[in-house]
């Protein structure tokens, strides 16, 4: 019968739902001075004569004064403890305006205790009254509402991690909602222990276990939007050991600006596993190559390059130049950059242009360069995927060292002031083509830099740094879909190890190291310490809610399986060939100081190299590679219609 009678509410429209409401009001106000009259006499009051017309008024006072204070406006099952204060100011009003009206009555023998009786009494009848119907019809609510066509619909039971003030208000936004149900608060301060906020009793991380078993608990969310980044890797891995999903809310810059709102619930961001908070961008070095600038980005649609464009567009330049390959890509970095800068309100002020185009067709490039006179270049287009590139060795030539080089000449000609090239650290002794190619880009600018001053008045400039979270080449992605899928997650070797950065950190160190660089510069960025690819896969499977299953855990979800080192891998990475590095103003920029080949021989390289791609002689390829590209060691066999490499069976050829 409850259920019923909570269906037929709920299914009401909301003006007979009003009228419902007012109709109680009715009742209370009668019943309240009625009652205020016997508490006054001591028994059970009868009106008299003339007094019955204080009981007609009383509803005909009280419910104009609800209804312009907006007490029926309001959403019962979303009512909060704050509007208890409407409603003591509607019942004062009303108490107020009645108590004139009843001692300008003529009546003389009502007691002046009456008016004080009738105003607690009314405020507690229709106080209690919402906040009863909100218990009543909340649960039903979603069950009725929310999910018509799932009769044993069931929310999630959820601990919240954090009893402050975000945590609280993540429990009661989220005790609206249609998914997670609260049981509990998990705190590390001791003298929170064993309270209850909200009717939530606050925990240490201790009982965690305990209150997954009993409530079956299906996430932890994280409600300390405020705290460094280092806490938050520290407390994942406190986490960790339990295999629950853990969930987090968003930063507070973020609910501050309305990005979002407090119960946008996300999935652990997965720069918190490397525990390492950025340091604070230098806004002079920032500015001082974007500001009142036309950029270039060359491919622009990429992890790096749109990133980039991001920042840059927050620097107020002239026009942002957008030059991309992919038709798609270009598509889409231009449409969120024309998005951001509406919902910014700069549309008019900054130029986003948005170019076809390949960096391996010279004359484009020059072109757009001297068209837009472009004043500051970042060089992002490259073919950066190691197996891929190992395959496919003359185009990553074409692209990474001739794109490079086209574009250098095209900055060079255009009188561009900077030019900033993305390197990688796979530069550094490369056992693969891509690291060899990507070296080979280096010295390009390295030796066009010893030729400024009397030749050109262009600075170029390196800067080398190892992987970025989320990147479309990432392992994080990878894992991500494997994980979502049931597993196996796929880990070329249990002793690999990776640096990392975040693509965001990596774009602004970037700028930053543009505006420090003299020309030939070579800047390697602090990437901190490296994580291990296989530790970072059992996290993300743990964060996940899952049970890692091998030897030790046979009943788990999610196995982890080895493939062996892919063609050109290494164990580990390095961001310095010599020891020769110095510091920066910037502490977590290095310049490094590294061996040069003079323009003169490297160009004589240049027409081998070029030649030799043409030819498809990826033997004379591999042999310039080698004398350019100090420690170049490759691990596999001439690729592109043929490869192989140590340890794989032999593809067969491609004719």
């Amino acid at each position: 019968m409850q259920a019923q009678a909570r269906t037929w509410f709920i299914e009401l429209s909301r003006r007979k739902k009003a009228l419902i409401l007012i109709s109680a009001d009715v009742v209370f106000t009668i019943l309240s001075l009625w009652a205020a009259f016997s508490l006054r006499w001591g028994e059970l009051y009868v009106p008299k004569g003339d007094e019955w017309y204080l009981f007609a008024a009383a509803p005909f006072i009280a419910v104009p004064i609800f209804i312009r204070l907006g007490l029926y406006r309001a959403i019962i099952r979303y009512i909060e403890i704050r509007a208890l204060w409407t409603i003591i100011q509607a019942t004062t009003l009303y108490a107020l305006i009645f108590a004139f009206v009843l001692y300008q009555s003529g009546i003389k023998i009502i007691p002046r205790t009456v008016s004080p009786l009738n105003w607690l009494i009314v405020m507690l009848l229709v106080g209690s009254s919402r906040f009863f119907a909100r218990w009543w019809l909340g649960e039903a609510y979603y069950r009725v509402g929310g999910n018509r066509n799932t009769a044993d619909f069931r929310k999630k039971n959820v601990v919240i991690y954090g009893a402050g003030s975000a945590g609280v208000q993540l429990a009661s936004a989220l005790a609206h909602g249609r998914e997670f149900r609260p049981v509990a608060f998990i705190d590390d301060d001791k003298l929170l222990h064993k309270r209850k906020v909200n009717g939530l009793r606050i925990y240490p991380l201790t009982s965690l276990s305990y209150l997954i078993e009993r409530h079956q608990v299906s996430d932890v969310l994280l409600a300390i939007p405020s705290a460094k980044r280092a806490r938050i890797s520290e407390l994942i891995r406190l986490l960790e050991p339990y295999a629950i999903h853990v969930m987090s809310m968003p930063g507070l810059s973020d609910i501050a600006q309305g990005k979002v709102t407090i119960d946008a619930l996300q999935e652990v961001d997965i720069a918190d596993l490397l525990g390492r908070d950025p340091v604070a961008p230098d806004q002079t070095l920032l500015r001082a190559t974007i500001s009142g600038k036309v950029v270039m980005v060359t491919g622009a649609g990429g992890s790096i390059g749109s990133e980039l464009c991001r920042q840059i567009i927050q620097l107020q330049p002239v026009s942002l130049i957008l030059f991309e390959l992919s038709e798609f890509a270009l598509y889409a970095i231009e449409k969120e950059l024309n998005h951001l800068l509406t919902k910014t309100k700069k549309s008019g002020e900054i130029e986003i242009i948005a170019v076809l185009g390949s960096v391996t067709n010279a004359d484009r490039i020059e072109k757009v360069s001297r068209t837009f006179k472009v004043q500051t270049i970042y060089h992002t287009a490259a073919y950066k995927h190691v197996p891929m590139v190992e395959k496919n060795p003359g185009e990553a030539i074409w692209n990474n060292v001739f794109g490079t080089l086209h574009a250098a000449q095209a900055a060079i000609k255009a009188e561009v002031e900077l030019f900033v090239l993305i390197s990688t650290d796979k530069a550094v002794r490369p056992t693969n083509t891509m690291g060899a190619t990507k070296r080979f880009a280096e010295l390009i600018l390295q030796a066009l830099s010893l030729e400024a001053g009397h030749k050109h008045q262009t600075r170029f400039t390196m800067v080398r740094f190892g992987n970025v979270l989320d990147s479309s080449g990432s392992v994080v992605p990878l894992f991500r879909e494997q994980i979502a899928r049931g597993g196996p997650v796929t880990v070329t070797d249990a002793r690999i190890i990776r640096y990392f950065m975040t693509i965001p950190e990596a774009s602004q160190l970037v700028i930053q190291a543009g505006a420090l660089g003299h020309g030939g510069d070579v800047f390697v960025l602090d990437m901190g310490e490296p994580i291990r690819i296989l530790d970072l896969a059992k996290r993300m499977i743990h964060l996940s809610g899952l049970e890692v299953k091998d030897e030790d855990h046979p009943a788990g979800e999610i196995g982890i399986s080895f493939t062996g080192l892919r063609p050109g891998e290494k164990l580990y990475e390095e961001l310095l060939i010599g020891d020769n590095v110095s510091e920066t103003s910037h502490a977590r920029i290095m310049r490094a100081e590294e061996q040069v080949i003079p323009w003169i021989e490297l160009e004589k390289m240049l027409v081998i190299l070029e030649q030799a791609t043409r030819d498809d002689d990826f033997e004379q390829v591999r042999s310039v590679l080698k004398r350019a590209v100090s420690g170049f060691m490759p691990q596999c066999e001439i690729g592109d219609l043929l490869w192989n490499c140590r340890g794989a069976s032999r593809i067969p050829t491609w004719k």
